[in-house]
This record gives C-alpha cells, structure tokens and sequence, in this order.
C-alpha cells in the first residue's frame, strides 16, 4: 500500500527558511546604507484607478523620495484609462507614460501583462518593483520590503511579496479569503509540473521587483497569466536559488466576481499550457480552445429552459517578447500619457 504519509518538499522547506523575510527585517536606514549606486524604479500599472492610485503616489513619494531618497523614479502606466487616472496620478507626484506610446510600432496587445511591459520599458532603474494600483490603506513598507533582498544580497534576482488578502462579504470578513484564484487554480498547477515553486505562499501577487536586467531577458503574457509565466520562466532563467519572497502584512484592494475569476483562471491556465509545450510535456502545436463559455442569469437574451443567458469570453493569451530583443523598437523618450 502506498504510503499516504505527507511532507514538504526538503528542497521547497529549505528554500522558505532560508529565502523568506518580513518587510520589518528591512527598515529604510539599513536599505540606504545598502544601495550605494544601485538605482530605483517604482512602476503602477493602472487601469482606472483614480479612486486609489493617487494615495499610493503620494505615500511613495513622501516617505521613499523626499524623507529618503530610497526610490529614484517612480512611474504610472496609464493602460487606456477612461477616467482620471493619469491626471490623478500626475497630481500626486508620479511620472505617467501610455501604453500605447511605449508600443508604438509593435502589435496591439491587451491586459495587465502589457501594461507592466511597458513600464519595464519606460523605468531606467537598475532594480525595478511593481506595485497594483488598487491597493488601499498602502503602506511604504509594500515597497521598502520588496527592496530588502535584491539591495543587499547580489545573488537574489526577484523578490515577490505575499500577504493576507481578507475577503469582506456581507455578513463578515474572512482574514485569508482573498486568493481564490490562487488557491482553486495556480497553486494547484505549480505544485503538479513546477514544484519547485510550492514554497511562494502568493504566487499570483502583484507586488513584486526584480533585476531590471534579469526582467528584460523574459517575454511578458499579455493577460492575467502574466505572473505565473514570470515565475515559471525566471525559475528556469536564474534557478530557485535567485528568487525570494517578503511577508508584507495586509493587502486591501478591491475583488472581483467569481465569473471574473473564471476568466483569470483560464488565462492562468493557458499560460501554463504554453510553458508545458516549451518543456515538451504537452502536445506540441495543439493550441487549447481559448473560448470560455460561462452563464449569467437574466439578461435579454435569456434562453428557454436555462433562466440564464451563455456568455462567450475570449481568454487568449499573446506574449510580448523579452524586452532585450526589442529594445531598438521601443522610445528612447518616454512619451507621457495625456
């Protein structure tokens, strides 16, 4: 009989001790002691959020520019905004470049993926973080944590962040209910064909910072699948050993709808395809349908029988390509957003 014992990983359990901190562990006075010439980039993808990104600019600015001169650049990628994002932003103190402006020439792609691509490419930092524009009651410390590693240890590469995610609902709060997407999906399909990786207790999260050289060497998906072909692609680029993460504490932003998650997860999904193809572990040049059929209930075109009416998404995933290899094709200005 098999034996049904469970346990971690000795390579994934070593790895959490030993490449694991608290954003506490990495006060600012230490960080600037360790940056010496090391330059800094803080980029926001930002797609209508001018109800939250102007707090995170301020907060950033005042704290990690003029108190210290921790942050050098700090960047807002307006990604075809219809409201006052960019002004808001601006106003707050950030630099804010377009999407669009920053591929110009290149094809047209779509989602977050884009969005953060193009912000590598407009940031001059040696060290580039990432940071959602949603975020609520943000704190300095998503940036300085982010930072700790990669400013004073030179082999560590990426540094993700992780955090409790409550989930508010009607009735209550759940302290670790956001998530969901990781926990049903990503968490399932790393652990399975990348276990290396089972030690990131959010391999999803948005906030992160890397090596702006090691970050040029990797495509970007266009989609909600960007995060996982990061981690999967910088693991094979650089090894575990490079790649850490940072406990920040809480995020609060806001959470979308379960059918939204569903198309978050066949996007995740996808992306993992392509990496498996890549390794040959999957059937080369069969692409997955990429059309997600869901149902809503009510609607006008509510169909007999159902009481819900079928929605069609397109889920597709594209990829822009390592930044390294385009670098020509991109502005050699930054073109700021209108």
């Amino acid at each position: 009989m098999r034996d049904m014992t469970s346990s971690v990983s000795p390579v994934v359990e070593a790895w959490a001790t030993y490449r694991t901190t608290s954003a506490a562990d990495w006060p600012t006075r230490r960080l600037m002691r360790a940056k010496g010439e090391t330059r800094v980039s803080v980029v926001l993808p930002a797609r209508n959020e001018e109800a939250t990104v102007g707090a995170i600019v301020s907060t950033i600015r005042e704290h990690l520019m003029d108190r210290v001169a921790l942050v050098d650049e700090l960047i807002v990628v307006d990604s075809r905004s219809t409201d006052r994002t960019a002004q808001v932003a601006r106003a707050a103190g950030a630099e804010v470049v377009s999407q669009d402006a920053m591929t110009r020439g290149l094809p047209r792609l779509t989602g977050k993926g884009d969005a953060l691509w193009a912000g590598l490419a407009a940031a001059e930092g040696d060290v580039v973080a990432f940071i959602d524009a949603d975020l609520r009651e943000f704190r300095p410390h998503f940036v300085s944590g982010l930072l700790g590693p990669l400013l004073t240890d030179p082999s560590v590469d990426f540094v993700k962040g992780f955090y409790h995610r409550p989930l508010v609902g009607t009735a209550s709060v759940e302290q670790d209910g956001g998530g969901r997407v990781t926990e049903l999906m990503a968490r399932p399909l790393l652990n399975l064909f990348w276990p290396e990786l089972a030690g990131f207790v959010q391999p999803l999260a948005g906030e992160y910072a890397a090596r702006r050289d090691v970050l040029a060497q990797v495509p970007f998906v266009s989609g909600y699948g960007v995060e996982t072909a990061m981690m999967i692609d910088l693991l094979d680029l650089v090894g575990l050993d490079a790649l850490a993460q940072v406990d920040l504490g809480e995020r609060k932003h806001r959470h979308q709808d379960t059918a939204a998650l569903g198309r978050m997860s066949a996007q995740i999904m996808l992306t993992a395809w392509s990496r498996l193809q890549r390794r040959g572990w999957a059937t080369p040049g069969f692409s997955p349908e990429a059309l997600l059929t869901q149902f809503r209930r009510g609607g006008s075109d509510t169909l007999p029988n159902l009481d819900r009416e079928i929605v069609v998404s397109d889920v597709s995933i594209e990829e822009r390509p390592p930044l390294a290899e385009l670098r020509h094709r991109v502005p050699r200005r930054r073109v700021a957003a209108a």
